[in-house]
């Protein structure tokens, strides 16, 4: 039988993960399993210390588990050599980071094409893509703005374009709420939701039940383990 079913994104297999310093062994991860299909909408919930983020990064391949297997989209994660991974993080997750990460001085349009120059894609093409993705999240008007003439809400819609560049696979969003006005965040959500319903794939990483809540599937996770894994039939009308 095989391991990866053809409609699942991801398949996360008895994950754990556990920091060791000196004798002390710390769980972060307890023999966690789920699988995300395709165009799926889930958010991971749970408390600060409850092993969210460390999944997060094991998902986003930013780290390796002790234990355990990770398929994204068909692949086994832990066969790929240092560069096979940075080139499937680069290719097939789209990151949104709460801190936004953009370079400070630099246009909107500037920051969307970024990663597809180090793809190689041609500056026709970059210059394209950005544009579309901009507009897609409503900043048609403001794409030779610097991030610092720009509003949290409006810096974390660029964040949404530059994750949306390289046609990932997924969508890997941490906290992407958590540094602007709840109004804004409304307004993220309902871009999230149209993403969604326009066939992509997203993973959200929060602590907030009320942003959770947009979500299709929500993941519960506190001391390293899923506690509940729930469709999300009360989701929030944007």
């Amino acid at each position: 039988m095989s391991e990866f079913r053809g409609d699942n994104m991801i398949k996360v297999s008895k994950l754990s993960k556990i920091y060791s310093i000196g004798e002390v062994k710390t769980i972060a991860l307890d023999n966690v399993s789920f699988q995300i299909d395709k165009g799926e909408y889930v958010a991971i919930m749970g408390p600060s210390g409850s092993g969210k983020s460390t999944l997060m990064h094991i998902l986003g391949i930013l780290d390796m588990p002790t234990k355990g297997n990770y398929f994204l989209d068909g692949q086994k994660v832990s066969q790929l050599t240092e560069d096979e991974s940075a080139e499937m993080r680069n290719k097939k997750i789209g990151f949104i980071f709460q801190a936004f990460n953009l370079l400070p001085r630099t246009t909107a349009m500037q920051n969307v094409m970024l990663p597809m120059r180090y793809a190689n894609i041609s500056k026709v093409d970059r210059f394209k893509k950005a544009k579309k993705y901009l507009e897609m999240v409503g900043l048609g008007n403001r794409l030779d703005h610097t991030s610092n003439q720009l509003s949290g809400g409006q810096q974390q819609r660029v964040a949404i374009a530059r994750g949306l560049a390289m046609d990932p696979a997924i969508l890997l969003a941490d906290e992407p709420t958590g540094n602007i006005a709840s109004a804004q965040a409304e307004e993220i959500m309902s871009i999230f939701e149209k993403l969604n319903n326009q066939g992509h794939t997203i993973v959200m990483i929060t602590h907030e039940s009320d942003i959770a809540k947009h979500a299709k599937r929500i993941i519960h996770i506190k001391d390293g383990k899923i506690e509940k894994d729930e469709r999300n039939n009360l989701k929030v009308k944007s």
